[in-house]
């Protein structure tokens, strides 16, 4: 490869990834991540408006998108109620019996005057005793007028009945009462004030018919004299009057009640309002303009406040990636940003599917969407705490689109069935290392999604029964396996599709049994065993400040898979047998050595490898330089006497330098298990040594310039390889006071040949 066609491939690499990480794609996806959840709420929470004119047939069937107040309706139900309520009656509590005692008191008083003559008194008792039981009536509504149970209509009613059906007594007892002795009047006055008492405890609308009652009652009396039983008949006829009157200001008060008791009669949601070819009314028009369904009348509150709802959702994912980083960056690039709105898209799709074919006799069918298709795939692909704040989300959305209750925006009952099987999947997928871990997550949904619906029934059982019961769960069981099949299916299409290395993937990857390994273990027995190192050191390195171990891992494997193609010419792999680099020219050995990674890369492609796999193998040399190679080309040229005609660039690896953390990790740690390796007796001493030049050696090349390792990363490193090399080569490592004991051994058992260096074991 030309340096003009290197130069044009990083152009196009470029340029490729250039709109990951372009500042303006991500506000449109963060636009487009609005819109979703704006398209995804608006079908369940904004009624849908029709163009329609009065007197023209409609073009479809319009349906009640919710409960609708039929006006017309409900005032007909307000009529039918107050035309039931019956005029309304008010008992008055006149005590009657209070006013024939009076009377009869004040006949006892007036016969005892012998100054007053028989004429006189007669005259007196014409005169005013049906004035004293009028007056009984007056003194009772002049008490009662300020009172809020009664009304100046009721009292002229009072007044008109009483006036209406007032008893006159006879000429003859008014001739009759002057003979009343005052034995007669104390026997009177028990029996008249009983008569009137118990007539009047009774609801009385006519006072002649309790009046008829009064003969009856005084001839079964104790009064033994004509005269008395007549008197006090007379008396209880006057002072009997009616109790019971007709009240209009109630009737008229609870005929309104009744109208505004009476509930409004609703369209129910999904009813047909407007069959299709149906001709629109003016009622019809004027009921679908005050719902808002109609297109020339759209109500715009309500899409206002969705943007406003799907934008607070989207800022809210946003700011959450945003804070997970650090003020500075954004988590991930744009590709990753596309992947996440595809995810979302599919598990908001799931629930609208399932939607379909719910309602509100059946609600339970909403148990079966596989809502926890976005954790598991968020969690596999992305990150999992990312996956908890979506998994929040998911449950917002649930409660929303599976929401089939008419009258409320949110369904408590699918939220919190949403949070329960996605928290389940995340905690049983996190740490997934093959695809069987798929279905233990898919088991773990379902058992923890059933008792999610289970304690939702048990804690509400308003209309729930044995049968809705066991399809609910039934249901949630069913959602838990469509999840994991989804699940299995998907995670292919998105590890092609983005070049996302899941750790399923990786696992996968990194069984022996995968060609090129066996490959490789085959036919370069040595470069696979140095891989297996270098895969061992490279994982603790990245996992100790943060990067992909399990990549560096799988990576390290197939780094040095090139060198199949000419194994004998590679160190590792020349077990007795005379190193072939000895015979030949320096500028053929350089062009061997380095087309390895190129080689590599080739191999891994032509096996469909994913890019990151493939990277580590092309990147791990970077542009480093192959000295030893450069100066024997040196000597061999001075030993010719001709002048050189090659320069250091000619010996360096064509890169490119490594775009990674996890390829210059592997890169470093290559280096380490090659050196070490090379290394007859190691020391500590040496080991550090060594690991600090290799890594200052490549700094100082800037073979680091182009991934973001700090420095403070690789003295983590650092100190992290020589650990792992202590416990991977500690058989082969001499410990400085090991030294010094073998010395002294040395010495003092030189004379009988046990000259030995003690190892840790």
């Amino acid at each position: 490869m030309t340096s003009n066609e290197m130069q044009k491939g990083k152009m196009l690499q470029s340029r490729t990834a250039g709109w990951k990480h372009s500042v303006s794609v991500r506000y449109v996806l963060f636009a487009l991540l609005i819109i979703m959840f704006y398209a995804s709420l608006a079908p369940k929470l904004l009624p849908e408006t029709y163009d329609i004119a009065v007197g023209l047939p409609s073009d479809k069937e319009i349906l009640a998108p919710m409960d609708i107040p039929d006006t017309k309706a409900t005032l007909k139900a307000q009529e039918e109620a107050a035309e039931k309520v019956g005029q309304v009656y008010t008992i008055l509590p006149l005590r009657n019996e209070v006013l024939v005692g009076q009377m009869l008191d004040r006949i006892f008083r007036l016969n005892q005057d012998d100054q007053v003559s028989t004429q006189d008194k007669i005259q007196i008792y014409r005169e005013e005793l049906p004035q004293r039981a009028h007056d009984h009536i007056q003194n009772f509504i002049r008490n009662n007028r300020n009172s809020p149970n009664y009304s100046e209509k009721l009292f002229q009613e009072v007044n008109e009945r009483i006036s209406e059906q007032a008893y006159h007594i006879s000429e003859e007892t008014f001739i009759k009462i002057p003979r009343l002795t005052p034995e007669d009047i104390n026997e009177m006055k028990p029996v008249a004030a009983d008569i009137v008492a118990r007539l009047t405890t009774d609801q009385i609308v006519d006072a002649q018919t309790a009046r008829a009652k009064v003969a009856e009652l005084v001839s079964t009396s104790s009064l033994s004299k004509r005269v008395s039983r007549e008197v006090v008949q007379e008396l209880a006829r006057l002072a009997i009057t009616a109790n019971k009157f007709y009240d209009e200001e109630a009737t008229k008060a609870a005929k309104v009640e009744a109208r505004e008791n009476t509930p409004t009669v609703f369209i129910k949601q999904g009813d047909v309002l407007v069959q299709k070819g149906e001709k629109i009314t003016p009622e019809m028009y004027s009921l679908l303009e005050k719902n808002g369904l109609l297109k020339d009348e759209v109500n715009y509150w309500p899409q206002f406040g969705l943007i406003i709802l799907s934008s607070l959702l989207a800022a809210g994912l946003i700011m959450y990636i945003r804070q997970s980083e650090g003020v500075s960056r954004f988590k991930y690039n744009n590709a990753q940003f596309v992947m996440l709105l595809l995810i979302i898209l599919i598990t908001i799709l799931s629930m609208h599917v399932v939607n379909i074919v719910q309602n509100e006799q059946r609600p339970y069918i909403g148990y079966i969407a596989p809502i926890a298709v976005g954790a598991m795939l968020i969690t596999l692909l992305l990150d999992m705490s990312l996956a908890y704040i979506c998994s929040i989300l998911f449950s917002i959305l649930a409660s929303i689109i599976l929401n089939v209750h008419k009258g409320q925006i949110f369904d408590f009952q699918f939220g919190f069935f949403a949070v329960v099987i996605s928290f389940a999947a995340i905690f049983a997928i996190h740490r997934a290392s093959q695809r069987s871990t798929l279905l233990k997550a898919g088991i773990m949904i379902t058992l923890f999604g059933s008792l999610a619906v289970f304690t939702l029934i048990l804690v509400d059982n308003n209309g729930w029964t044995e049968s809705s019961t066991l399809y609910a769960v039934g249901f949630a069981v069913a959602g838990g396996l469509l999840t994991t099949i989804l699940v299995i299916g998907l995670m292919p299409f998105f590890e092609v599709t983005f070049g996302i290395l899941s750790a399923l993937k990786l696992v996968e990857l990194s069984n022996p049994n995968h060609p090129l390994l066996r490959k490789l273990l085959t036919e370069t027995p040595g470069t696979y065993h140095h891989s297996v190192m270098v895969g061992n050191l490279s994982e603790a390195a990245a996992e100790a400040i943060g990067a992909n171990g399990l990549l560096c891992r799988v990576g390290s494997y197939y780094h040095d898979i090139g060198k199949t193609k000419r194994p004998s010419y590679f160190i590792e792999n020349q077990n007795n047998m005379e190193n072939p680099h000895d015979f030949i020219d320096p500028k053929l050995s350089k062009s061997i050595i380095i087309a390895h990674a190129r080689d590599g890369a080739e191999m891994q492609k032509d096996y469909k490898l994913p890019k990151p796999i493939r990277d580590i193998a092309e990147q791990h040399h970077g542009t480093t330089f192959l000295h030893y190679f450069y100066h024997k080309a040196l000597k061999l040229a001075e030993e010719q006497g001709i002048e050189p005609d090659f320069t250091e660039e000619d010996f360096r690896y064509p890169g490119p330098k490594a775009q990674s953390k996890e390829a210059a990790i592997v890169g470093i740690a290559d280096s380490v298990e090659a050196a070490v390796r090379s290394l007859r007796k190691p020391t500590v001493e040496q080991v550090e040594t060594m690991i600090e030049k290799i890594i200052k050696s490549r700094l100082d090349d800037h073979q680091f310039n182009e991934c973001d390792l700090t420095m403070r990363e690789l003295d983590v490193i650092a100190q992290t390889l020589k650990e792992t090399v202590m416990g991977i080569f500690h058989s082969r490592i001499e410990y400085p006071e090991e030294i010094k004991k073998a010395a002294h051994e040395e010495k003092d058992g030189g004379q009988e040949g046990h000259g030995t260096t003690a190892r840790v074991q």
